[in-house]
């Protein structure tokens, strides 16, 4: 069995009848990287799936994203304050939650 029928085939300039070839390894190779790609990111998910945390951790850990993405906004905010009390608001805000990120450890 032919994966072209013969006719198909006829419709090619000759010279150009092995461009399919090298598409079709270029397509192997790219499949082989997406494959690395998708295991090197699962590594790490299996990795931590091995040490068991325990529920204080688990807080601890969602309260440092919690207030680190906080952070984030705090800071995005008071790149684009304009009006002094507003910055200053902004800053004390900046502190205290650099202060709890600190105490979380």
């Amino acid at each position: 069995m032919t994966l072209f029928p013969h006719s198909f085939l006829a419709l090619i300039p000759r010279d150009s009848r092995h461009l399919c070839q090298n598409s079709c390894m270029a397509r192997g190779w790219e499949s082989k990287d997406v494959e690395s790609q998708v295991e090197s990111t699962e590594m790490p998910k299996q990795k931590s799936a091995s040490e068991p945390k325990s529920p204080e951790q688990l807080q601890r850990e969602e309260q440092r994203k919690d207030l680190q993405l906080s952070r984030t906004r705090i800071v995005n905010d008071l790149a684009s304050a304009t009006h002094p009390n507003h910055r200053k608001s902004l800053e004390a805000a900046l502190a205290h939650l650099d202060k709890k990120i600190a105490d979380l450890g």
